[in-house]
């Protein structure tokens, strides 16, 4: 062909091959990804067969799956099949395992079996990242995002979601049973086959309900009233827009404020965030080396007990406090407009009087200090104040930690701003790369290794964004 680039004859013999090394650059990510492997300890991080067995048929090293899998993950190729394909075809990946092919059993069986110790040498990364200084000096973002499962929401159940599909089932029971009545009073108005037809889908709608019948004796076992049939760990959770929710897992993450890297991460199956705010700034904490932290979180992590802890921790919570009074709609004063004074340990309200202190309850586990004021009744404020005939003001015994924390908000309000360009990059990038179906595996402990995996290639590829391959595999070398 005239005027184009031509390429090479097949059929061409080479008299002095080329090395396989020629075709990788000096910068290219497997590089890193060799030099990275060869640097960690497997047997120290609990990889099995990370020493060869003195008898037996040879088994590949942990090091050579160990580098297909951050491959595949740093390249979106998370499925056993295929990384079995690309091991045989990829040059990068042919040069990275020695022109080892391990088949899609043995792949899919070692993340299967070394779920611990892959999620350590996620961890001993963070660890890179530290020596190189790519951390921020104490801040980190803390917060959760929804991601789905291999279980389809109709293998999903719930009390009210059983009991609907049930009444649907017998409902339809009964429509069957009315037509056949009929084909039996006027026999020559059905189609032929009809009544079979009815049979039929009659006795599989019973069975259906015997069925449901079954996964209701099986959610009445679980803890929460719920029971997924595919992945059993899986649960059904709210998103943010109304009406809708996935069947999933709920990821937590802890993201330094400097470079955006994850830090600290975990695979709960609890929807709500409300008691992740302590675990989550302590998991922070040891993969920083620090004893003081800023941890900054969304209004859906606010709960006195847990920002207590991390205040106890010696970690500096910010988070907004959450709105659940309809005072203000209404047209009536908040808690807000009510001033404590400390010495005196009294609310004053917004008509000037004392509202003191009267007795203590327990409430939900936590200690409630309740006020009032005499002159409620006859106040000229009331009707702006409470429907009741007092109003009274609940004080939680540790509340002043709650009050410290919102003056630190109040010079801080860039917080928000800060919060949600810090962690939502991650979770977006993560999707992105994720695709469609989110995690592969199922029970909670291999989606966990799977999430390992995934952070560890997202913050293998932000670094070498940062700092460029060369610096990065120097830093490993001399590690």
């Amino acid at each position: 062909m005239k005027r184009y680039i031509e390429g090479e004859d097949r059929s061409q013999s080479v008299l002095f091959p080329e090395r396989l090394d020629d075709y990788i650059g000096e910068d290219n990510p497997v590089r890193v990804i060799e030099v990275f492997v060869e640097s960690l300890h497997l047997d120290v991080l609990g990889f099995e067969r990370a020493s060869p067995a003195a008898t037996g048929r040879p088994g590949y090293h942990p090091s050579t799956l160990l580098k297909l899998y951050i491959y595949g993950y740093l390249n979106r190729i998370a499925s056993s099949r295929r990384l079995e394909r690309e091991a045989r075809r990829n040059v990068e990946l042919l040069w990275l395992l020695g022109k080892l092919t391990p088949d899609f059993k043995t792949i899919a069986d070692f993340r299967r079996d070394n779920g611990g110790a892959i999620q350590r040498v996620c961890a001993q990364f963070v660890v890179v990242c530290r020596r190189l200084k790519l951390l921020s000096a104490g801040e980190v973002v803390i917060d959760g995002s929804k991601f789905k499962a291999v279980n389809n929401r109709d293998k999903n159940f719930t009390r009210h979601k059983l009991a609907e599909r049930i009444r649907q089932l017998e409902q339809g029971v009964g429509r069957y049973l009315a037509e056949l009545e009929r084909a039996d009073r006027v026999p020559e108005q059905m189609l032929a086959g009809r009544v079979e037809h009815l049979h039929e889908k009659v006795a599989a709608a019973k069975e259906q309900i015997r069925q449901l019948h079954e996964i209701g004796q099986v959610m009445e076992a679980s803890p929460d009233g719920q029971v997924s049939l595919t992945d059993p760990d899986a649960r059904s959770m709210a998103t943010h827009g109304r009406g809708t929710g996935i069947v999933g897992y709920n990821v937590q993450s802890a993201v330094e404020s400097k470079h955006h890297l994850i830090v600290a991460h975990e695979v709960t199956n609890v929807g709500s965030d409300r008691a992740l705010l302590a675990p989550m700034a302590n998991r922070a904490c040891q993969a920083l080396g620090r004893k003081r932290l800023n941890a900054l979180a969304d209004r859906g992590y606010y709960s006195g007990e847990q920002i207590r802890a991390c205040d106890e921790a010696g970690i500096t919570p910010l988070v907004p406090k959450t709105h659940t009074s309809r005072a203000r709609k209404q047209g009536r004063f908040e808690k807000e407009d009510f001033r404590y004074h400390p010495r005196k340990d009294e609310y004053e309200c917004p008509a000037g009087e004392r509202a003191i202190y009267r007795f203590t309850s327990t409430e939900s586990g936590m200690r409630l200090h309740k006020y009032w004021a005499s002159a409620c009744p006859t106040c000229p404020l009331k009707s702006q104040c409470t429907p009741a005939p007092y109003r009274r003001i609940s004080r939680w015994e540790h509340e002043a930690v709650l009050e410290r924390m919102q003056r630190r908000l109040a010079r801080r309000p860039e917080t928000a701003r800060i919060r949600r360009q810090t962690v939502e990059h991650p979770f977006g990038t993560l999707k992105a790369w994720m695709g469609a179906t989110h995690f592969l595996t199922k029970t909670l402990p291999h989606v966990s290794t799977e999430m390992s995996l995934h952070v560890l290639a997202y913050n293998l590829k932000r670094v070498m964004n940062i700092v460029g391959t060369q610096k990065l595999i120097e830093a490993l070398e001399t590690g």
